[in-house]
């Protein structure tokens, strides 16, 4: 079971498999064994807890790596009291030493939650990495089949909004699949309507 892994210098973290969309992009539409980032697999036999997970942490060198990232097959804010509590294990024992920390997020775990969470990463994540992906909720609806509907269009914008006051580094990502220049130029102005950075993707064909 694939806890921790390395990819371009960064440990990534795979807390679980849930996830409340199926974007058509997602690479978990690709080989169940093994994947781009792994030769492991990152499905999940079941979810591993907090304490394993944070063993899988320190059976390696945790502060020479760039960056700590909580992704994997699933969206990790599901997770989110253990990466609270994760996080603040490995501050107890690497201090300074700890690399930054981010999360990529589909942008919906205060609709998850039914709670606000975004204040309990305050000084805990320098970094949140949400999926854009869209550029009105239809067409979000589209690609990202979330299970709540149009009202997670919204909810994820709102997300990254109330992001920029709790986390120094929030960026929107999208998915270039051959996508219009027109539209990644609409996607960049709702980034910096809402004054987050935009990241475009290359699409990965697992």
């Amino acid at each position: 079971m694939t806890i921790t892994y390395e990819y371009e210098g960064a440990l990534y973290v795979n807390l679980t498999n849930r996830c409340n969309c199926n974007c058509e992009f997602c690479l978990r539409h690709g080989k169940k064994e093994g994947s781009i980032y792994t030769e492991d697999s990152l499905w999940l036999e079941r979810e591993p807890t907090r304490q394993e997970a944070l063993d899988s942490f320190l059976s390696r060198e945790v502060g020479s790596y760039r960056e700590i990232v909580f992704c994997g097959y699933g969206e990790p804010t599901y997770r989110i009291d253990d990466i609270v509590w994760l996080v603040d294990e490995l501050k107890k024992r690497l201090g300074d030493q700890l690399p930054p920390v981010r999360i990529n997020t589909n942008g919906h775990g205060n609709l998850i939650h039914g709670r606000d969470i975004l204040p309990e990463l305050h000084g805990r994540i320098q970094t949140v990495s949400i999926s854009l992906n869209a550029n009105n909720a239809s067409d979000y609806v589209a690609l990202c089949h979330p299970v709540q509907g149009e009202v997670a269009y919204q909810a994820m914008l709102d997300f990254a909004r109330e992001a920029k006051q709790y986390i120094p580094h929030v960026v929107f990502t999208v998915v270039d699949q051959g996508t219009a220049p027109e539209t990644l130029e609409e996607s960049k102005t709702i980034a910096e309507k809402l004054g987050v950075e935009l990241r475009v993707r290359s699409f990965i064909d697992s």
